[in-house]
């Protein structure tokens, strides 16, 4: 079997006397599609936050390709290839559509063409056309996909989309799926964490809930959904939404 992508071994982290996550045992598959489910206030976010270096584990370690990355800082994270979405888009504005992919490209080694880079990724996320447009100007679902693509510029391994598809219509949905699918063929292996069900078992080989700051189920979306843990504290709560 093939070595973990990433990997999280006895992951903890609180912050004062609340344990916001742990102890998570996760691996991620070289290009594999990960779902990540669970309530607000589950430890999703402090999740991400630890496998990005925007938080270090109070205990545990985080591997990556074999390497223990839990002391390095989040740029030096991802020049590796480890990158994200936010869930709230935050566009440089006053600048243009192919400006906020050129900033980022400052900081990545090794990119011979900043802006044949940048037209390649507006390329792969259907931006093309709006290279030129100040990105206060985009619609809510082109504002996600120049999140995507300033996610992608650094041609990442492991990409983390974070709610990437809130507020969008259906058709939007499948637009922004598509695009995760593309870059799961071409390598990237995809965390999805999300809160619009179809969607990420749609999209996910494998689904973790987590509760409290604990992974209490994993398997197929289908096995996910079916386990009653997952039903009294996820689906139940999504019911009184």
């Amino acid at each position: 079997m093939s070595r973990p992508a990433l990997s999280m071994s006895g992951v903890e982290k609180s912050f004062g006397p609340f344990r916001a996550l742990g102890p998570v045992d996760l691996d991620l598959m070289a290009n594999e599609r990960l779902g990540i489910i669970g309530p607000n206030g589950a430890g999703k976010t402090t999740l991400i936050n630890c496998i990005t270096g925007v938080l270090r584990p109070d205990s545990g370690s985080v591997r990556f390709e074999g390497a223990d990355i839990t002391a390095l800082p989040s740029f030096r994270r991802a020049r590796l290839g480890i990158s994200r979405t936010f869930q709230i888009p935050h566009p440089f504005r006053g600048m243009s559509v192919v400006e906020n992919l050129l900033v980022p490209l400052d900081y990545i080694h090794g990119v011979e063409d900043r802006h044949r880079r940048a037209a390649e990724v507006l390329e792969r996320v259907g931006l093309s056309a709006r290279a030129a447009y100040p990105s206060e100007d985009l619609s809510q679902l082109e504002l996600r996909k120049l999140e995507l693509a300033r996610a992608l510029v650094g041609n990442p391994k492991v990409l983390i989309a974070d709610e990437a598809m809130a507020g969008l219509s259906e058709a939007e949905i499948d637009e922004v799926l598509a695009i995760l699918y593309s870059l799961n063929e071409q390598g990237v292996a995809v965390i999805m964490i999300e809160h619009i069900m179809h969607a990420v078992m749609r999209f996910s080989q494998r689904v973790v809930c987590f509760e409290t700051g604990q992974l209490i189920a994993s398997g197929t979306a289908e096995e996910v959904t079916r386990n009653p843990t997952v039903q009294k504290v996820y689906f139940g709560e999504q019911a009184h939404h």
